[in-house]
């Protein structure tokens, strides 16, 4: 299982509008061979209500980097949601959890 995050920081005064095309973008990767889950998450500290966590289980590294990435969904996901982020978002991808509790 890979662990795909990056901290989305949405332009000031688009967070609902932003999470209305979420919603809409939310089928478009959740049908994506590889794709096992993901959470998003809005930042609670003070000031940072525009930025949002967001998380992606997938089986594998390539499914989201060469699968979603090449799919025409990803073309969909991009109109949707890649205006709202200033600055665009690092994105990185995790492994198998090394340590739990």
């Amino acid at each position: 299982m890979i662990l795909e995050s990056a901290l989305l920081d949405v332009l000031p005064g688009q967070e609902e509008t932003f999470l209305a095309a979420f919603a809409q973008a939310k089928p478009l990767i959740a049908v994506q061979t590889g794709f096992r889950s993901l959470q998003l998450r809005r930042c609670l500290d003070e000031g940072r209500g525009a930025r949002f966590l967001l998380q992606v289980e997938w089986e594998t590294l390539a499914d989201h980097t060469e699968g979603f990435r090449g799919s025409a969904e990803y073309g969909q996901w991009r109109a949707l949601l890649h205006h709202f982020y200033s600055p665009f978002p690092t994105v990185e991808h995790y492994g198998e959890p090394l340590l739990t509790a």
